[in-house]
């Protein structure tokens, strides 16, 4: 049951938090929001720009392109998006996509013609040559079935019909703009949803019946909250592909950094490979430490994706996910960094050199901040080896086509 498809219960509920939320923010005192990271919003210098080669091939990037234009071709033109601290209207990033697509097509895409055609803007926190964290992600393909059984026994949920979600923005843009609040009525009081542990450990969700699929393995159900999709394998041979629907509201923690805090991975060794070896080889310790993220994701099925936040399709090595609050959606950018490489002994390297043109078509739980970009590397065993060992500094350039004006800083 997707987010969309709600019954009057449902819809009831939704006013009376509507309500309770409009009194909460009008009359009682709010808990002091954490401050954002301070992001410096800079227009690159000619001499400092970067050569803007491109080490994939220009089908995938003009695919990503055209992506990011479906999406602001069902947006209104006079739509913002942040870069920094300053606001862009979709009609400018979409004149700018239209600007590089013609240059692409033309096969004119060269470091002269992008710096007589666009600025490009860098965007950090705190210091205008800081590099950012470049991390990956992947799409896994996991053992799945549409019915439980013994071994099959570990849920994949749609949406709840109690989870209830509003944005704060439509009560306050000011004090909160761009936030939403995700809860659940528990008489007439609205409550935090469930946790983790309370749906996985209590099965507080056993009776809602939202089970899209059933998982033989914890670990393989963890992964994919955290990748946000993925393929089910039937045992007919069929495969299905789910999709982000929503989330429980609850922060995003870290379990890698449990295991480097309680000494049991270093911070050098640590690895999405380095966390699942852990969990298969301590399985008395996998509700521990799983359970120690609260953040749950609920799915659906999709036919084409994976999906981004944009709700297009993303492109291996061309999507990434950054933080909507300092980078524009759906815009042209251009990433600096390495891509980790597996030695003879099986040793991971830093590799060598990826310089690419990119598209930012995705959000998630843990890329917060200005200085944090994630990459999206595609679908399977390859994808997931490379977006595993992927931690490396980068920098990432944001393109604006030239004699466009920015709106003033919010």
């Amino acid at each position: 049951m997707g987010i969309g498809h709600l019954n009057i219960r449902h819809l009831h509920a939704q006013m009376i938090l509507g309500v309770c939320l409009a009194a909460l923010i009008g009359g009682c005192s709010q808990p002091p929001k954490e401050p954002a990271k301070a992001a410096t919003f800079e227009l690159v210098a000619r001499e400092k720009l970067p050569g803007f080669e491109d080490d994939l091939d220009p089908r995938s990037l003009r695919t990503a392109v055209e992506q990011s234009l479906h999406f602001f071709n069902r947006i209104p033109a006079d739509q913002t998006f942040s870069l920094g601290e300053t606001q862009l209207s979709a009609e400018v990033l979409k004149a700018s996509l239209l600007t590089f697509l013609e240059l692409l097509d033309a096969n004119r895409l060269s470091s002269e013609s992008v710096t007589k055609a666009f600025d490009v803007y860098h965007v950090g926190s705190g210091k205008p040559a800081e590099q950012s964290l470049v991390t990956g992600y992947y799409e896994p393909v996991v053992a799945g079935r549409l019915e439980r059984d013994s071994d099959f026994c570990y849920p994949l949920y749609s949406v709840p019909l109690d989870l209830l979600t509003i944005e704060l923005a439509s009560f306050d843009p000011v004090r909160f703009p761009g936030e939403r609040l995700t809860g659940r009525l528990q008489g007439n009081r609205v409550v935090p949803y469930f946790t983790r542990a309370e749906i996985d450990g209590e099965k507080k969700l056993e009776s809602y019946g939202g089970q899209l699929a059933w998982l033989n393995d914890p670990v393989d159900a963890f992964f994919l909250h955290v990748q946000g999709s993925g393929i089910i394998q039937l045992a007919d041979g069929r495969f299905l592909r789910i999709g982000y629907a929503g989330a429980n509201g609850r922060p995003y923690r870290s379990i890698g950094k449990v295991l480097s805090d309680r000494g049991v991975i270093s911070r050098e060794e640590m690895s999405l490979q380095a966390i699942r070896r852990y969990l298969k080889d301590h399985p008395e310790k996998q509700n521990e430490v799983m359970w120690h993220n609260e953040s749950y994701v609920f799915f659906r099925w999709v036919e084409k994706g994976p999906l981004g936040s944009l709700n297009v399709p993303l492109t291996a090595g061309r999507s990434i996910a950054t933080d909507p609050r300092y980078f524009p959606r759906g815009a042209l950018a251009y990433l600096e960094t390495r891509k980790p490489r597996t030695d003879a002994s099986g040793q991971i390297t830093d590799g060598e050199p990826l310089r690419r043109w990119v598209l930012n078509q995705d959000t998630g739980g843990a890329i917060k901040g200005p200085g944090r970009v994630d990459l999206f590397w595609g679908t399977g065993d390859e994808a997931e080896e490379q977006a595993g060992h992927m931690k490396q500094p980068g920098k990432l350039y944001l393109l604006i086509k030239k004699g466009e004006s920015l709106n003033q800083p919010k």
